[in-house]
Parts: structure tokens; C-alpha cells; sequence
């Protein structure tokens, strides 16, 4: 649980300035600032400077001006709602990569909030602020189509597991959805082998990819080594950022990220490997065509 000075400076981070009761116009609240204000990135294990998923650790990441990824951010975030009052369930999960199987292999954290006030009564909520390109607020844990412009998500019954349920992304989602296994996760040390796997392992998808995603009400951010695409409703927009300051002010501005935990000579050597593999992304592209 979070003291109340932390739980001040986590809120104040999200641009809330008041602690409210734990009700449903709340948690809304609270879910758009964070997805808004705090993004999903792979920077530090692609710079090699992975972060401990415990959750003192993934807290201050957030109190101290970082971001992270799922295990971070939904960890963090859980233990604020549970700290608010709200009553939290994190789950197994799985994301199924584009071109790939459903699965649940403990890859991603997922969390559910019950507001029910009546112990014989459930009102479940599905939230994630985890997922890079993820809903902008929670999602009712009812089966049926639920429109978050620019995206439609799908809560449906999952395929991988007796009981579990399926938020399956929308056909212009980088992924096609998450599985998730009903079973409650006590702690956040069910996850600790995966994320050995993702910020440890040469296998790991994100050891060398740079990419930070953030959304809001209508679209969103992603940020992929030197290109910025800018999605808003049906439109992206990308941009290819040339120089080291316009990159760093992308990604203090858009993404939230001013790289507090890293150097000068940190930054410098992050941006010069970046460029690097840029330009040798474009000759290759150039040489395809």
C-alpha cells in the first residue's frame, strides 16, 4: 500500500489533484490520465538498464518521472487503486502477437477492479494501462463490442483457457488481442521469469527495438527509433525526427519520458545507436525498392 505523501505524488504525476472515494467516475478518471500522461516503453532494456518489476521499485518509477512496461505500469497502478480503496485482481495473461496463436504465458499482467458495493453483487471492469496501444479507459467485463475511438475492442470468451476471457484488439491494433486465466495472482513474483525473458534474454522481442507508445481520448503516440507516427481517429501522421533535440523534445513532450534516470553521455550514446540504425533502415528500405 502507498503512504499518502505517495499517493499525492502519483496523482499529481496523472494531473489529479484530488483523492476521491473509489467509484467508477473515478477509476475512469485515473485510467485516462495514466494511459495519457505515463507511456508503455522498451527503452530501458534496449538501452540495457532493465528495471526490477517488484513493486516498490515499479512505484517509483512512476513517483520519480519514468515509465516502464506492463509489469511496471499495471503493478503500479494496481497497488495505487488498491491504496485508493478499490479491490483489485491481477491475472496471468497473454498477448497474441499479429500473425500468431492466443496464448497465456504470463507475458503480460492483467488486472481487473470489482465495484460492487454489495459483497453478493459484481461489477467487474477490466483496465489496463499496460498494453502500449491500449484502451483509453476500463472496459466492462461483459461480453460485446465497446468503441474507444479510434479503436473497438471485444470482450469475448477466451479459447485458451476454461473461464478465462479474451479483449481482442481492434484489425488496426499492432496485435490482434490478450488472453486472460481467471485464477486471482497474489503476487507480482508470478511474473519475475518473464521478466528475466524480456529484459535478460537475446530472444527477448524488445532488447533491441526502441519504441514508447501513449494514448489518448482520440488516437494516440508511437515513437520507433527515430519515427514519431501520430494516430488521430483513422489518420497517422509519421515523422522522422533528424536531429537528437527534436528527438528528446518528442519524447519529454509526447511521450512524458525526459530520460531523468539517464546521463548526458547516456543520452548521447542512446541517440547516436538509434540514428545509427536508422539510417541503415533507410538504405536497406532503399536498396528493396
Amino acid at each position: 500500500m502507498l503512504t499518502q505523501s505517495e499517493i499525492k505524488t502519483y496523482l499529481h504525476r496523472l494531473g489529479v489533484s484530488d483523492i476521491e472515494s473509489p467509484t467508477k467516475d473515478y477509476l475512469f478518471a485515473l485510467h485516462q490520465a495514466h494511459v495519457d500522461r505515463i507511456s508503455w516503453q522498451t527503452l530501458d532494456i534496449y538501452a540495457g538498464k532493465p528495471v526490477s518489476i517488484d513493486t516498490q521499485e515499479a512505484i517509483q518509477l512512476m513517483l520519480g518521472g519514468r515509465s516502464g512496461y506492463c509489469f511496471h505500469l499495471n503493478g503500479a497502478f494496481s497497488t495505487l487503486l488498491q491504496s485508493l480503496g478499490y479491490k483489485i485482481s491481477m491475472h496471468r495473461a497473454g498477448v497474441q502477437p499479429l500473425g500468431q496463436e492466443p496464448r497465456i504465458n504470463s507475458f503480460h499482467l492483467g488486472l481487473t477492479v470489482d465495484l460492487a458495493t454489495d459483497p453478493q453483487e459484481e461489477d467487474r471492469w477490466i483496465i489496463d494501462v499496460g498494453l502500449g496501444d491500449m484502451p483509453y479507459e476500463p472496459i466492462p467485463w461483459l461480453y460485446g463490442r465497446y468503441d474507444q475511438a479510434p479503436f473497438t475492442y471485444t470482450v469475448m470468451e477466451s479459447g485458451v483457457v476454461p473461464h478465462g476471457w479474451r479483449l481482442e484488439h481492434d484489425k488496426l491494433g499492432p496485435y490482434v488481442g490478450v488472453d486472460y486465466a481467471p485464477e486471482v495472482v497474489s503476487t507480482i513474483d508470478v511474473f519475475k521469469p518473464q521478466h528475466a525473458h524480456y529484459s535478460l534474454s537475446p530472444d527477448s522481442p524488445w532488447m533491441n527495438i526502441f519504441l514508447l507508445r501513449q494514448r489518448h481520448a482520440t488516437g494516440g503516440n508511437e515513437l520507433r527509433g527515430c519515427v514519431w507516427h501520430q494516430r488521430e481517429l483513422d489518420q497517422i501522421r509519421k515523422t522522422e525526427l533528424t536531429t537528437q533535440s527534436q528527438w528528446l523534445e518528442v519524447l519529454g513532450d509526447v511521450f512524458g519520458e525526459h530520460l531523468v534516470a539517464y546521463s548526458s553521455h547516456e543520452r548521447d550514446a542512446l541517440w547516436q545507436r538509434i540514428h545509427a540504425e536508422h539510417e541503415v533502415w533507410k538504405r536497406q528500405r532503399e536498396e528493396r525498392v
